[in-house]
Formats: structure tokens, sequence, C-alpha cells
């Protein structure tokens, strides 16, 4: 028994003495990553638009974190200049009209077809009915124009813009010269400004048309300037 014992130990002894079984590191990298690679393991893996707009959104929210700590006021502030730029982008886009549609005033206030002062007024009632306040603005202030030909008050000249004429009739009717001028400006942002009138601004024109026709002319100049 004491052999076998001894036997017995000396075997567990040289056994323990073996260098313990390893696979070397390399391989079994190489094993794992065939073995994660395999498709059942990426079936629910974002695909590439939604990691393009996962990166997106983490890079807006570093920019918006960084942007908070510089703005006075921390994010709040952020969020008020943010609301200053876009009411300032919307003004001027309201004032200045479409982008890329440049404005100008050179265009002639009427077309081939001439009619009277009491034609343009009424289609541009009919437009203002229609509720489609550009043409109604375009049409009264060509009523405003021909009624101050019709009354020589203007000289009927081819060709005339309506800066031209608020400007000819101001000197004839100064009393009514700064509402002329805006009547024109006017004109010409919807006709050429690329800017869409609304009622108001055909009320003042209808008003506008309204008191010129019982305005009386300046007694030192009358149609362009000649002396009375």
């Amino acid at each position: 028994m004491s052999i076998v014992g001894g036997t017995t130990t000396r075997l567990l002894i040289r056994a323990s003495d073996d260098p313990p079984l390893d696979t070397p590191r390399l391989p079994a990298r190489e094993a794992a990553e065939r073995e994660l690679s395999k498709p059942m393991y990426h079936e629910n893996d974002p695909n590439l638009l939604e990691r393009a707009l996962s990166r997106l959104g983490e890079w807006i929210g570093r920019l918006f974190d960084a942007a908070s700590g510089a703005a006075p006021g921390g994010p709040l502030g952020l969020t008020l200049v943010v609301l200053i730029v876009v009411a300032l982008c919307a003004a001027l886009w309201w004032r200045l009209g479409t982008p890329g549609r440049r404005p100008t005033t050179t265009g002639t206030l009427f077309d081939d077809s001439p009619r009277s002062a009491a034609q343009h007024r009424t289609t541009a009632e009919a437009h203002a009915a229609a509720h489609r306040w550009t043409e109604a603005v375009q049409e009264r202030m060509r009523a405003i124009v021909r009624s101050l030909e019709e009354r020589a008050l203007l000289d009927p000249r081819p060709g005339r813009t309506a800066d031209e004429a608020a400007a000819e009739a101001g000197r004839t009717l100064p009393g009514h010269a700064d509402r002329l001028r805006t009547a024109a400006r006017e004109f010409d942002d919807v006709t050429y400004g690329g800017r869409t009138a609304d009622k108001p601004t055909y009320l003042r024109l209808r008003e506008l048309d309204t008191d010129l026709e019982r305005a009386k002319p300046h007694l030192s100049t009358v149609a362009g300037g000649t002396a009375q």
C-alpha cells in the first residue's frame, strides 16, 4: 500500500509540474473575430444611414454643448440668440422678397392695352373681392395714375414707371407726395420684387385714389410744371 501510495504521490507531483494547456493569443483572437463576424450576430445592427444620422446627432449635440457654454445664459441664452437670428432672416425675406429675384423699378406701369381709370378700378375691385390682393394693388395704382392723366394733372406718357408718376404727381399735389411715393414703392414691391400684397395695402391705395379725386392741384404747377 505504501508503494502504491508512493507511486501515486510521485505521479501527482509529476503532473503538477507539466505546463498548463494554453491556446496562443493571436489564433484565439482570430477565432473570436471569425465567430463574431457571422451574420447571426449582426441581424439587429443599425444600417449605414442610421449610423450616419447617429454620428450627425452626436456632432450637433457636441456643437450645441460647446455653444451653450460660450453663450451668455447657457442653453437658454443660445436659444434666444437663435430665435432672434431666425426673426431677422424672416424680416429680411419679407422685405426683400424671394431670394434670386432682384427688385427693379424699371418696369412700365401700363401694358399695351390702354384702359380708363374707371376700368382699372373695376378690375381692382374684382380682384379684391376674390382676395387677389397683389393684382388688386397693381390695378388700383394704375387707376390712380390714369385718373391723374385724365384730369390733366399728368401728361400721358408711354413707358412711365410708378416711381416717375409718383414724383411728377407729387409736385402737382404736394400734400399727397409722401403717400404717392409709398404707393409707388408698394406697386414695385409686389410687381417686380417678389412680394405678396395684403388687404391693408390695397385699402391704403383705394383710400389714396379716393382722396386724390377730391384733391385740388397746386396753383403754381399743373401737368408737369405749366404755370397758371
